[in-house]
């Protein structure tokens, strides 16, 4: 079936997305939308559009919500790749909406639930992806282990100011790609929401969920405590014998990077819990402003009577 269509079968159910900032209470809300409408007979399933929950052994530093707490509704694309592994979102896009469908024709509704932007984009709307080329690729991969990131990204700036302002300049896997997708003639790396998006199915309803700044900076920061408290340092000695250190993605994931950063001796404890602190608010921050472009974005204060949510 084409991404664009869905068979008669589908027709009736329904794509959810709940989203926002981390820590605003996503997974809850996704739990308790999905309870209600099974207690009326909608078999709704949940999906994950969380990058980082995709990865195996990864759960401290990520708040996955254990398989004992998910109340028995079936979750998808929860620990599906190993630590060493990419998790692009170009891989990730076919395997979200295969498993929307699925449990629509289930007779299902499919509830995404996450805050990685990128993420919930390409599965909720028309997203496509620009050209790849590993053999340009690799020679940029070259250059970026020969002269750096800012070689490679004054490069980007002079060629594509524009594209070169929207990625990170410590984010030299985004810069190689970018300028990958250059090469090739395209005018953008596919890392933005389009201008105009068009949903991929139209009966969605995107649910962002806020929870006032000063009171998620609080529940931001003493959630990294916990984080600490919990044994983030133990889960990263046991995720660095599965290859942590290799992954392109997982190895700068928030929290696990300072983490390692503690183990190595280069930051101490209250300087890897401040870093991740730091680094969290402003993800969230970024978070927020990409799901405000969202045209059709319905925001609740967290908790909301799922009820009226349903009844909407």
């Amino acid at each position: 079936m084409n991404d664009s269509s869905r068979s008669e079968s589908e027709g009736a159910s329904r794509l959810w997305a709940v989203v926002g900032a981390t820590g605003t209470g996503k997974s809850e809300l996704a739990l308790n939308l999905a309870e209600s409408l099974r207690s009326r007979g909608n078999p709704a399933e949940i999906v994950n559009v969380d990058a980082m929950q995709l990865y195996r052994g990864m759960d401290i530093g990520t708040a996955k919500l254990p398989p004992q707490e998910r109340r028995g509704i079936p979750h998808h694309l929860f620990d599906v790749r190993e630590v060493d592994q990419e998790a692009a979102v170009a891989w990730y896009q076919p395997e979200a909406r295969a498993a929307v469908r699925d449990v629509q024709r289930r007779g299902g509704d499919a509830i995404l639930v996450g805050g990685s932007g990128l993420y919930v984009s390409s599965v909720v709307f028309d997203f496509r992806f620009p050209p790849r080329d590993e053999a340009v690729r690799e020679r940029l991969e070259s250059e970026l282990a020969e002269h750096g990131a800012g070689t490679l990204l004054a490069r980007l700036q002079k060629a594509d100011p524009a594209t070169a302002a929207r990625i990170d300049p410590k984010n030299s896997r985004r810069i190689v790609r970018a300028l990958e997708v250059l090469e090739q003639g395209a005018t953008a790396h596919g890392a933005a929401l389009p201008a105009t998006p068009t949903l991929w199915q139209q009966n969605t309803r995107v649910i962002g969920v806020h929870v006032d700044r000063a009171a998620l900076v609080e529940r931001l920061d003493a959630r990294v405590e916990r984080m600490w408290a919990d044994g983030l340092l133990a889960e990263v000695e046991r995720l660095r014998s599965h290859g942590l250190e290799r992954g392109v993605t997982a190895s700068r994931a928030i929290g696990y990077a300072q983490a390692l950063g503690q183990l190595d001796g280069r930051l101490s404890e209250a300087e890897a819990i401040a870093e991740t602190q730091a680094l969290t608010r402003r993800y969230a921050r970024r978070q927020v402003s990409w799901f405000k472009r969202y045209p059709s974005i319905e925001w609740v204060e967290h908790p909301i009577d799922v009820s009226a949510l349903i009844a909407g």
